[in-house]
């Protein structure tokens, strides 16, 4: 099969960073998966073999976030969004104010490789210092593009998460070797911090935060809240802390949560504790520690959920979130001890995605708060933590309702802007989530002014009422309408 670059006309902006754009001759790269399938591509990362689990991620940005995110530990990634890169890599020896590293969810890449299918070599974006995949190469993590993405969700969905590799000239160890399965390690140990650090140091409320592969967004989330928030490795002795911290949080991480015994038994002792109880907050990993050391089982998702657009349910209140997510494993609720209750629930496939004591302030949620993909989403619970931590109450959590915003906004009017030129099953296509949200916004009463930059989806815009504008104006007419 003859292979193509995805930029073979060279833009203004690809000769301005040669040595990053212009993959002339790309080297011949081949996904092979447990059950015998070869998908052939082109390399635009580093030439080398590598093994682990197969999964996909339905997130439409933000590769620059979840590459480092450390849940991802020993898998092949690989990106529904058809065009990867376009908007390159931010600098990577940037920090913020707390030292932690300024765009990045940890210090390096933690994926094991990246599956796409087309890669935008060209980036254009005010905030990159380089390519995607001169990121990839300097951190040896392989990428492979031209592959078919869809077909290969569709068969990950099937068939649920596989082993695979990512091979380049069949002659390694690891293209003629056994396929890995990384949930077989304690993937925690290696992504855990080795020592201690503490941020925002003064700060009036302390926080023992346990390190499973901390997110950095969920250290600036609770500094910034007026935390001082001290990271310690996964098998740290907690009750050892329990005088020192006024809230315990249990971060996110990789695996399968039966290989964390040790801290699991330490949640156990902490949550038996006598005397009041301190506050109790898990995310993703951290849900699925404490629902085990609250006595309930895991289990394996078929295919896991990946990405920034999963709905969740609170189960006290009613209320649907739209959440970010990376997790391949789920708690079973039935098996849960009397003393606890789900707290959320996952509106597609009906998992648990949260748990909260019945008398104690403990609670958990499998979904990422700290991720933010809208003003508007769940980093509200990480003022509930705090909250519960100044009431020094033994009472349980309840009120996880996202406080209204004083004023509230007066909308009359929304501007819709489509996709753009996306096919029927990749994540953000227009057909379902574009009409979806037309619908939603006439429910609430506003009125619609549809763009959607896709001409072959012509049908579908007038099909929902909005006449689709395809000119060279097309913004400047969408804006001039919207202001009417």
């Amino acid at each position: 099969m003859p292979l193509s670059c995805c930029c073979n006309t060279p833009s203004l902006t690809s000769l301005t960073h040669p040595q990053s754009y212009l993959m002339l001759q790309p080297k011949r790269a081949v996904l092979v998966l447990q059950d015998g399938t070869e998908m052939e591509g082109y390399s635009f990362g580093a030439e080398k073999d590598v093994a682990g689990e197969v999964v996909f991620s339905t997130g439409m940005v933000g590769y620059p976030e979840a590459l480092t995110d450390p849940s991802f530990k020993g898998q092949v990634v690989v990106l529904t969004y058809p065009i990867v890169g376009s908007y390159g890599v931010p600098d990577r020896k940037a920090r913020d104010a707390l030292g932690l590293p300024k765009f990045f969810e940890s210090s390096k890449l933690q994926v094991q490789g990246l599956v796409v299918q087309d890669y935008a070599g060209a980036y254009s974006h005010w905030n990159a210092k380089s390519s995607l995949g001169d990121w990839l190469k300097e951190e040896g993590v392989p990428g492979i593009g031209g592959v078919d993405t869809r077909a290969l969700t569709v068969k990950i969905r099937d068939n649920g998460a596989m082993l695979g590799k990512v091979i380049f000239d069949g002659g390694s160890p690891v293209a003629n070797g056994p396929f890995h399965d990384p949930n077989t390690r304690n993937l925690v140990a290696e992504v855990s911090t080795p020592g201690v650090a503490v941020y925002g140091k003064g700060n009036p409320f302390r926080v023992l935060a346990v390190d499973c592969g901390i997110k950095n967004n969920m250290i600036r989330m609770m500094v910034a809240r007026g935390m001082e928030v001290k990271v310690v490795p996964w098998n740290h002795d907690l009750v050892s802390e329990a005088d020192w911290y006024h809230g315990l949080f249990i971060s996110n991480g990789p695996g399968d949560p039966s290989a964390c015994g040790p801290l699991v038994e330490q949640l156990r002792r902490v949550i038996s504790l006598p005397g009041p109880a301190k506050p109790i907050f898990g995310i993703c990993l951290g849900n699925q520690l404490m629902s085990l050391a609250a006595g309930a089982s895991t289990y394996k998702l078929p295919f896991g959920n990946r990405g920034q657009n999963q709905p969740v349910i609170n189960l006290e209140t009613g209320h649907a979130f739209i959440t970010p997510q990376n997790h391949g494993y789920a708690i079973d609720t039935t098996t849960l001890s009397s003393d606890w209750a789900p707290l959320f629930r996952n509106a597609n496939d009906g998992s648990n995605e949260g748990i909260v004591h019945k008398s104690k302030p403990f609670f958990t949620a499998q979904f990422h708060p700290e991720a933010q993909c809208g003003p508007d989403d769940t980093a509200f619970l990480f003022d509930t933590f705090l909250e519960t931590i100044k009431s020094k109450s033994n009472r349980p959590v309840h009120t996880l309702v996202r406080p209204e915003r004083l004023p509230k906004p007066v909308i009359k009017k929304v501007l819709l802007l489509g996709s753009g030129g996306l096919s029927i099953g990749q994540a953000g296509e227009f057909d379902y989530s574009g009409s979806q949200a037309i619908k939603a916004l006439k429910e609430a009463g506003h009125k619609v002014v549809l763009m959607n930059p896709n001409i072959g989806k012509c049908a579908d815009s007038e099909a929902v009422g909005s006449r689709p504008l395809l000119n060279d104006e097309t913004l400047r007419t969408a804006l001039s309408l919207s202001s009417l």
